[in-house]
């Protein structure tokens, strides 16, 4: 079985935080998120920086590229771990740059990040939606929608980080499909990014089910999935809030692998684990210090849809 998928990207960004902390601006509304009661500290922070560095030579091992840049803090960036949700990369040299819903996110772009897409990828455009700010319209990139590269579907829970707006003109722009619904967790909370509740990849999609609140909305997706040939993996409220649902498949010259964290590999059944093995590798990785902040491996990695310059 060739390695090679649109959805799998071979390449990724990670961003290594030097003052890593919960931040307290993004707590009321992301559920998943722990309390920082004792502010910033330098065993957080040190924790933080050496979880990307290990999982970052662990993707290298499995044949992943991966671009590392470093965040010195200059700007109180706590988040910037999670660079997936200000900028995308798209396939045909395509990036798209979102427009964020916390003032302190909005400081995490960086543009020595797209210039080396630009030198290291080929890239025909940038499209940047972040002017939408200014008007309080929101969309999170791949924390906000989860994106079906094959039959272009944009998969998107509403929230305050998703507003209908952006997500029409980004499906516009990159021809996706937009699909919205609405999401409740045990609590009646709302799910702040979709890509804690669902995974998309080539063979099989992880999708937390029980979240979506419409049940013919739920039925359609499932369909919508399962209609596309993948295996239908549906995950427990438990296990979505054990990030199980924040998984991101990457593609290696020989294989394809299903980067996740440990804690949310534990929460998977057996018989799950199986199915994803029959067309991935599954890979843990031991971020325990960053699903703090409420995301897990796949905010971390921002996947590259853009052919290399040889």
């Amino acid at each position: 079985m060739s390695s090679k998928s649109i959805q799998a990207p071979g390449a990724v960004v990670m961003i290594r935080p030097h003052r890593f902390h919960p931040n307290p601006e993004t707590a009321s509304d992301n559920a998943f998120q722990r309390k920082d009661s004792d502010g910033p500290t330098r065993e957080i922070a040190r924790a933080a920086y050496n979880e990307v560095t290990e999982a970052a030579a662990k993707l290298e091992r499995e044949g992943v590229r991966v671009h590392v840049f470093d965040d010195l803090g200059e700007k109180e960036t706590p988040d910037s771990v999670f660079p997936n949700n200000w900028f995308s990369t798209h396939s045909g040299g395509h990036i798209a740059i979102y427009p964020m819903f916390n003032p302190s996110r909005r400081r995490e772009r960086r543009y020595d990040v797209i210039e080396m897409l630009k030198s290291e990828y080929r890239v025909q455009d940038v499209i940047d939606y972040s002017c939408l700010e200014y008007d309080n319209l929101f969309l999170e990139g791949t924390g906000a929608m989860v994106l079906d590269h094959s039959a272009r579907v944009a998969y998107t829970a509403r929230s305050n980080r998703a507003d209908p707006i952006p997500l029409e003109r980004f499906c516009t722009h990159f021809n996706f499909e937009p699909m919205a619904f609405d999401t409740a967790d045990a609590n009646g909370n709302s799910i702040y990014h979709t890509n804690v509740m669902m995974c998309i990849a080539t063979d099989f999609a992880l999708v937390g089910f029980d979240i979506i609140t419409d049940p013919a909305r739920r039925e359609e997706i499932r369909e919508r999935i399962a209609d596309e040939g993948r295996t239908v993996i549906p995950l427990s409220n438990h296990q979505i809030d054990e990030f199980a649902g924040n998984a991101i498949e990457l593609a290696t010259p020989d294989k394809r692998i299903l980067a996740l964290s440990s804690r949310a590999a534990a929460s998977l059944t057996q018989e799950q684990k199986q199915i994803i093995e029959r067309s991935a590798k599954i890979v843990e990785l031991s971020v325990p210090t960053i699903e703090l902040a409420g995301g897990s491996v796949r905010c971390m990695l921002a996947g590259i849809h853009l052919a290399k310059r040889y």
